[in-house]
């Protein structure tokens, strides 16, 4: 998932990446950028369903850009979450392990002001416990659309997958998700947003809606840059069996400009 930020510390210049503070803060807030990186984001929720259950998910969440042509880019989103979570199923319940994983592809033509990315999206039955997946595979279309000017980034990412194959004895996949998100960059790196995401269930007629305003730094560490994010996950909308009453989430990206 995307997320856009308030810089807490930056510096003026990415020594050696040939990108500015700024013009790396504004890539990383474009989800079609051309950048490779690598974020781990920390998502921690607490007060879910009847026990009050808690849930931790790391989501190791690589993108790796792909030139097609001089105008055209493919840009492979990938999301694997390791979950770790405790009275979500029932009282005393302990489950630990990979959730499916999301990967999403899109195709991005070359442009100015008004980017737009358009592409596949699959849902991949990776969970090692049947009570954190789906067991079902899925697919659907995504799609991408923003408006992109030197420190200002507004525009949606969303998806919608259905189940085509996997365990018949499961309840089928039938999902929308979408993320709205708006940033402003400064010259020194720093920047301010908040976004927001939308999940619907069909299946469950189901409806979150969480906001997130955000705050990170571009930095690095040692030769490595480095994006960090924290932000309150702030609940709106959900049915009591699976909204927390709070969240927070902390992102540590690897940012690769030269690639």
């Amino acid at each position: 998932m995307l997320s856009v930020h308030f810089t807490i510390s930056a510096q003026e210049d990415a020594p050696k990446t040939g990108n500015s503070a700024q013009e790396l803060a504004d890539k990383l807030a474009n989800p079609v950028a051309s950048l490779i990186s690598v974020p781990l984001q920390n998502n921690l929720n607490y007060g879910i369903g009847p026990f009050n259950g808690s849930k931790y998910t790391i989501n190791v969440q690589p993108v790796i850009p792909f030139k097609l042509t001089d105008n055209l880019n493919l840009i492979t989103r990938y999301i694997l979450p390791v979950v770790d979570q405790r009275d979500i199923t029932g009282e005393n319940t302990h489950q630990f392990g990979l959730s499916d994983a999301t990967v999403t592809a899109f195709f991005a033509p070359k442009t100015k002001g008004i980017i737009l990315g358009v592409g596949p999206a699959f849902l991949v039955p990776t969970a090692t416990d049947k009570l954190l997946g789906t067991e079902k595979f899925g697919v659907g279309p995504s799609v991408l659309v923003m408006h992109q000017g030197k420190g200002l980034s507004v525009g949606f990412i969303a998806n919608q997958i259905w189940s085509v194959a996997g365990n018949e004895d499961r309840t089928d996949f039938n999902q929308f998700y979408t993320q709205i998100f708006l940033t402003h960059s400064y010259k020194s790196g720093a920047s301010l947003g908040v976004s927001s995401e939308i999940t619907q269930n069909w299946e469950g007629n189901t409806t979150m809606i969480s906001l997130a305003p955000n705050i990170g730094a571009v930095t690095k560490l040692g030769d490595q840059v480095v994006q960090f994010a924290i932000m309150p996950l702030i609940p709106i909308v959900g049915p009591r069996e699976i909204k927390p009453d709070w969240g927070l989430r902390a992102v540590l990206a690897f940012v690769f400009p030269g690639s």
